[in-house]
């Protein structure tokens, strides 16, 4: 491919960043539109509230692995159009949920979308690593992670609206007809010039290419260093987006008795983690991921903590200082595995990522033992054993960074 010009490449790496977010919105849009509707979700198909979360987490858990295979694909065949078929399909998935009649058919449609879901996701940071300049990089990582913020407040708010005014079917159409304009935007925005991810243009066996995804993945689960950062955004999901599911339910009994619509309004603390998000870049040039990692758990305990007073401003506040807790968590992995990753980079991302969400996916049934048993305070206690391992994890990246950089001082 011949050198693109210094003013294209500006405004095609303009146009990516603008279209990877708008497709990121969609993305968390139609995976968290449904943890604003739990109640009503409950209600319509006839099962418990917290059997309701069960929505969020089968999508999360055939998410998570689902990354995986978009990291081969997008490194074989490229990066553009994984993303634009995956986010067609799922425009057209939301017409089955129109018509799903039971939980089950709710459940199985859901599974189907948690694989549409994760080409988004799976390829995002590598495509910015592929196509951007070194000096954009962090940037456009810290307003892609922003835009995942937003797009999954906008889901929840848009959820709650939906649930209040509604019926399940409108909804559905309403989601339909939003993911359409979405999706058709992001097609128009992204660049046709692509470059290619390095592609072996010899023939090999099937078992040889496989033989070198496995390698790929394997590359990266053999760094100690990745495998920790792995574990950490996976922990500090787990905990934080289900906690937002069973908070919905706390503040909707007794003493608070909230509306289904203002149940969701919780979600709107997540707008401190946006804030965390746009600041993430500079901060981490500043002061470094290692630091940011301890603040932030020390902001996740401090929150969780706090929802345990007795008042809706407390909950409140304890929400925002745990939204921005975990996103500079999510923020400072990111960037970690994005810039740790020399090769095999669409892979790195994914593994994260797929640890990421199959936290998610454990996290609903994990907190709804604790549920069961002391409903809003078993959830605090669950979510403290969490953070413990949180902070083991922390801990153990900790000593690997200093063990690099006395290994580095030695070889100079």
């Amino acid at each position: 491919m011949t050198e693109l010009t210094p003013i294209y490449r500006s405004h095609a790496q303009t146009r990516l960043i603008w279209a990877l977010c708008i497709a990121s919105m969609v993305i968390y849009i139609n995976l968290y539109t449904v943890q604003g509707m739990l109640p009503s979700i409950a209600e319509h198909f006839d099962v418990s509230g917290a059997q309701a979360t069960l929505v969020l987490s089968v999508t999360s858990f055939t998410l998570a692995f689902s990354l995986l295979f978009y990291a081969i694909l997008s490194d074989r065949i490229g990066r553009l159009a994984p993303i634009v078929v995956s986010l067609w399909l799922l425009a057209a998935s939301n017409i089955l949920l129109i018509f799903a009649q039971t939980f089950d058919d709710l459940l199985w449609v859901r599974l189907l979308q948690g694989i549409l879901l994760a080409a988004v996701p799976a390829i995002a940071m590598a495509y910015f690593k592929d196509q951007l300049a070194p000096s954009f990089m962090l940037k456009a990582a810290a307003v892609y992670i922003m835009s995942n913020s937003i797009g999954g407040i906008a889901g929840r708010i848009f959820g709650g609206l939906m649930a209040q005014n509604l019926s399940w079917q409108s909804s559905m159409g309403l989601v339909f007809v939003v993911t359409l304009m979405g999706v058709a935007l992001v097609t128009y925005l992204l660049p046709r010039k692509e470059i290619k991810p390095q592609i072996i243009k010899q023939r090999v066996s099937l078992l040889r290419k496989v033989k070198q995804d496995i390698d790929g993945f394997v590359f990266h689960l053999s760094d100690s260093q990745m495998r920790l950062a792995y574990i950490i955004g996976g922990l500090a999901f787990m905990m934080m987006v289900n906690q937002f599911s069973f908070i919905q339910l706390h503040i909707m009994a007794e003493p608070y008795g909230l509306s289904r619509f203002h149940a969701t309004l919780i979600f709107l603390c997540y707008l401190s983690g946006t804030f965390a998000s746009y600041l993430s870049a500079k901060w981490i040039v500043r002061y470094g991921s290692m630091p940011l990692f301890r603040v932030a758990l020390c902001l996740m305990l401090v929150g969780t903590l706090l929802t345990l007073v007795d008042t809706l401003t407390a909950i409140v506040i304890g929400f925002l200082i745990n939204a921005c807790g975990f996103f500079l968590t999510h923020s400072c992995c990111n960037s970690f595995v994005a810039i740790r990753a020399t090769t095999h980079r669409a892979k790195a991302t994914s593994l994260y990522l797929c640890c990421y969400y199959l936290g998610a996916s454990l996290g609903g049934p994990y907190l709804m033992l604790f549920w069961h048993e002391a409903e809003w305070n078993g959830v605090v206690v669950g979510s403290m054993s969490l953070l413990a391992l949180l902070l083991v994890a922390i801990w153990r990246l900790g000593i690997h960074q200093k063990q690099q950089l006395v290994d580095v001082s030695a070889s100079n």
